[in-house]
């Protein structure tokens, strides 16, 4: 099933590299990310070898009214693929509506351990409390950690985005309550996977900031096809620096003073 649309989160279902207990729930809308990545979920489960699973995902699809799917569908960013799944069933898309990337369903309720959603920014810089965050995390099986990694606090997205588990961590990538200011941190993180930071680095809204490319290209850990890709953006300061940085690898440097020594275009 070709639904044209595309995230990391999805990319890791279509693998099939998601535990049945973890797709299981998000076709009972329990993992619930955006809007357009839960509805391409729920559409994918509908066609899972597993039937139970297949079932669940029917049941929620169901769930959802078809006034809220129709006026969903009729917004300008909903792939067509998705739109013409979702006519097959009998649902036309109300053109001219817009939204927010809330999903249209969610079973889950508040992620494990978080008291309050208004503890949003609390304690940060208490490394009593993060440490005692990160304890709690760490007690949490795979699917707990991604429904805190959606929709959980900056703090705990911040932890997360260096599970060990891609699944977890790429999670955090489709959290609603991200900010651009927390992916330009996490551009910078040195002890995060190759996989965040190439992600980070293919999604052309985050790279428009001057302060996630300058975070990427510096980044030891970030994959050299990424690195060189951005290099042609970077200011003159930027570009020493690097030049400079023993941690880096020589292709990316060789390329920096390349373009140091080349005089500019008029």
């Amino acid at each position: 099933m070709d639904l044209a649309v595309r995230s990391p989160l999805i990319d890791f279902f279509k693998r099939g590299e998601v535990a049945r207990d973890v797709r299981l729930l998000a076709a009972r809308g329990v993992l619930a990310p955006r809007a357009q990545e839960q509805l391409a979920l729920l559409a994918m489960l509908t066609e899972d070898g597993d039937p139970e699973i297949r079932g669940a995902a029917e049941a929620t699809l169901a769930a959802i009214p078809n006034d809220s799917l129709a006026a969903f569908l009729g917004r300008s960013d909903v792939p067509d693929g998705l739109r013409d799944f979702f006519r097959l069933r009998g649902i036309e898309p109300v053109p001219g509506q817009e939204g927010t990337d809330e999903p249209l369903i969610d079973a889950g309720g508040p992620p494990p351990n978080q008291e309050s959603a208004d503890a949003e920014g609390k304690g940060e810089g208490d490394d009593e409390a993060r440490q005692g965050t990160a304890q709690k995390l760490g007690a949490l099986n795979v699917a707990e950690r991604m429904k805190a990694a959606m929709k959980g606090t900056k703090e705990e997205r911040s932890i997360l985005i260096r599970d060990p588990n891609k699944l977890v961590s790429v999670s955090v990538l489709s959290s609603p309550k991200l900010t651009e200011s927390e992916v330009e941190n996490f551009a910078k993180m040195a002890n995060v996977s190759e996989e965040i930071l190439r992600i980070i680095g293919q999604n052309r809204a985050w790279t428009k900031n001057y302060g996630v490319i300058s975070g990427l290209a510096k980044n030891p850990k970030t994959p050299l096809g990424v690195s060189m890709n951005v290099v042609q953006r970077l200011n003159e300061k930027d570009l020493k620096l690097i030049a400079m940085d023993r941690n880096l690898q020589q292709p990316l440097k060789l390329a920096v003073r390349k373009r140091l020594t080349t005089p500019e275009k008029s």
